[in-house]
């Protein structure tokens, strides 16, 4: 699993131990998709060499998100962290091959011209740039370990829910180098104890651990394994309509996905 800061059972640094702390389909390439994406990465590609990945991000919802970025351990910080993405929007981030690091969006921002403020959902310490700190929960996270030797990628649940995220491979190769997403609204299924509101609506939805606080749920202390941590009824709710996400610290069997040499689309909404 990539738990928050440890890393998948193999070799994937946001794995089953990171994870504790803490889709959408093209049925084919239109012109337009290959002016907005794959032109692009090709001339970046010419640019920085093969040495280089690129990471696609754009915004399908209706509002305006504001991603974070969060870089593993002496990984180096892509975007300064965070940026505004408008609906529509798409921005390309390149990143060297080896990277590892997770993104994750933003809700409900408000920022003043030096870019402070805060978000209701993912908040980095009230920056526009998150520069190093990790979003607060809850908040849906697309998951990246690059060439280790194969790029490990997942969408997690872990740290809660607050935006639909899909991952597609651009480039890719390998028998699990698939498309994967949590497109479900949870925020309308969301349990009531696990519901934040804006407003009188549900605009994200905790994990249990963050809720609960209680080793059962968090896979600490006597539940610290993959043998003693199971799923429980409120992750369950998570897996069953998002069978390709992380539900829990140690849900990796079904959530973890590879490819060789990728360049990843992420959707939000």
């Amino acid at each position: 699993m990539m738990t928050h800061f440890t890393t998948h059972t193999q070799t994937h640094p946001f794995s089953s131990k990171f994870h504790k702390q803490r889709l959408f389909f093209l049925p084919y390439f239109q012109p337009s998709f290959m002016a907005l994406y794959i032109l692009p990465i090709l001339l970046v590609l010419s640019l920085s060499g093969a040495e280089a990945a690129v990471f696609t991000l754009q915004n399908k919802c209706r509002n305006t998100i504001w991603p974070g970025i969060l870089p593993g351990s002496g990984q180096i910080q892509l975007m300064n962290g965070g940026f505004q993405l408008n609906p529509d929007e798409v921005v390309n981030v390149t990143t060297p091959k080896k990277w590892s690091g997770r993104f994750w969006p933003r809700r409900f921002c408000k920022f003043d011209s030096a870019g402070n403020g805060q978000c209701l959902t993912g908040d980095c310490g009230g920056k526009l740039q998150c520069t190093g700190a990790g979003g607060a929960p809850p908040a849906t996270l697309a998951e990246f370990t690059l060439d280790s030797p194969v790029d490990y990628y997942d969408v997690s649940l872990v740290d809660g829910y607050n935006v639909r995220v899909s991952i597609e491979s651009l480039s890719g190769t390998g028998p699990t180098c698939k498309p994967i997403s949590c497109l479900a609204e949870l925020n309308r299924l969301c349990p009531v104890g696990l519901q934040v509101k804006r407003n009188g609506h549900v605009v994200a939805c905790k994990s249990a651990c963050l809720a609960y606080n209680t080793p059962e749920y968090c896979c600490t202390g006597a539940y610290a394994t993959p043998d003693s941590c199971k799923p429980t009824n409120y992750s369950k709710v998570f897996k069953a309509v998002c069978p390709k996400s992380y539900s829990y610290a140690y849900d990796d069997p079904t959530s973890t996905f590879t490819c060789q040499d990728g360049n990843y689309l992420i959707r939000f909404c």
